[in-house]
Formats: structure tokens, sequence, C-alpha cells
């Protein structure tokens, strides 16, 4: 493990794998290095050909959490990571750490190559817009002490049937979903404009110069996969790509050749 000091003085930690072109993974929700072994997965099959760093978006595991919280300061936490490994990398982002990605890359600093999966966009009638109330009642079950509502209100909302959720709060893994949960809302601000069943327009996303790809697995739900293609429709350098037998829990194995193969052309 690693620390950069990002620009308010957060510490951010990270793992570094590999030599070659940089690398930097976003992860998205409750998705940290010690819990989440599918993108240290990823990390590993990728530094076969890339420096890759693996970090801890701030809040969780080993990195600082500096109140208060503003989206722009996770963007400098980026931008520190980048300015780590020389200056630029290229940037991939999972779920909402991919809105978090396309975010860094509207400034345009250091990002040469961007690849989201999944960001939770709505952009048509296809899923339900994310409640005007559900921060509130995320950030009312934090204030509480009820970290593990905070996180059942989350997981039910994703689309976590009812049953697989009553046996993840008896496994071993529940206690660090409820050390997480207090940056679920870090999440919900990062997406919260792009949940509203409005279309994705190209003045918004002019500033994200570099090429982009926008990829989705076949077997999601139609409001994700309508979700990619609008970005990639959306954006200046943006193609869409389509893993087929994938959903959400993409497997690193199918992921990491098309990242790979991406990053270094």
């Amino acid at each position: 493990m690693d620390t950069v000091l990002s620009q308010d003085g957060t510490a951010i930690a990270f793992d570094r794998y590999g030599t070659g072109t940089p690398v930097v993974l976003v992860g998205g929700a409750f998705q940290y290095r010690a819990f989440d072994p599918r993108t240290a997965r990823l990390a590993k099959l990728i530094a076969a050909d890339h420096t890759v760093l693996h970090y801890d978006r701030r809040g969780r595991g080993d990195s600082g959490n500096t109140a208060p919280y503003a989206v722009e300061r996770e963007i400098e936490d980026l931008q520190a990571l980048i300015e780590a490994v020389g200056g630029s990398a290229g940037v991939f982002g999972m779920s909402s750490g991919g809105a978090l990605a396309l975010e860094a890359a509207k400034s345009g600093r250091g990002i040469t190559k961007l690849a989201v999966y999944e960001a939770p966009f709505v952009v048509d009638g296809s899923r339900e817009s994310l409640p005007d109330d559900f921060l509130d009642r995320i950030e009312a079950a934090l204030a509480a002490g009820q970290p593990g509502k905070a996180a059942t209100q989350f997981l039910r909302w994703v689309g976590t049937p009812a049953p697989i959720l009553a046996v993840m709060r008896c496994t071993p893994a529940w206690p660090k979903f409820k050390a997480v949960a207090p940056t679920l809302p870090y999440d919900l601000r990062i997406i919260a404009d792009h949940h509203r069943g409005q279309p994705l327009t190209r003045g918004e996303w002019a500033g994200v110069a570099v090429p982009t790809l926008a990829a989705f697995g076949s077997k999601s739900p139609p409001w994700i996969r309508n979700g990619m293609r609008g970005l990639a429709g959306a954006l200046p350098d943006g193609r869409s790509l389509v893993f087929p037998g994938q959903n959400h829990m993409i497997k690193p194995e199918a992921l990491a050749p098309a990242l790979t193969e991406f990053f270094a052309s």
C-alpha cells in the first residue's frame, strides 16, 4: 500500500501493480481495496501491460475522509493519483465510479482515455428516477447511527432482492457494508443529476474530449444499456461496447482484455 495527499490534505491509499501506460481504477458504491476482490483481480490482469493504481476512495478502507464532502474533492483525489504516475493516465470507472470519472474528465486534467462500465444513468422512462427524498433518508439513517439501515435502503433501491439481502445481513461481509455506508451519500450526489429520466445532451459532455468507452453487459437491465448508449452518443469521442452474457457484476476476466487493448491503443 502507498498513499498520496489530495489537495485538501486527505491521504488517499492505493495499491500499484505492473509497469507500462498508467491506468487508475475508480470503484463504485461500497467498493474499496480490502472489500472488492473482483477489482483487485481486474487490476492484476491489466497490470500485465499497464501500471495500475487501485485506490480507496475517500472515506473507505485506508483513505482519509476530510469534511465537508464535495464531489470536487473526489476529483482532486483522482488528480493526485494521476500526478503520482507522471501527470497523465487512462481511467476506468465502475458504476458510480464511472460517473465520478466522467466528472473528472470534464476538467481535462491528465486523463488521456476513459472507460466507464455501467454508470447508473437513467435517460428515459425505463426505470423510475431517483426519489427526491432518497438522499435525505440515507443521511437520516446515518445520522441516527444506523448504517445497516442506510445500506439496506440503498441495496433495495439498486434492485437487490429482499431474500438475498436477508442472507447478506447474516454473512461476515455485512459489517464491511455497514462500515462503508457513510460514503453512500457521496455516490448519490455524484449520480443525482443523471438519474432523472432525462436524455444526455452533447452540450453537457463537450468537455470530455478524450476517447471514451461506454460499456455494459448484455444481461443488464434495459435502463443501464440505454444509459450507456446515450452516453456514447453524447460524448465528442465516445463509443459503446457490449459484453455478451455479462451483467453489472461483470467478471474481471471478461473485462480485462477489452480494457488492456483500449488503454494501449
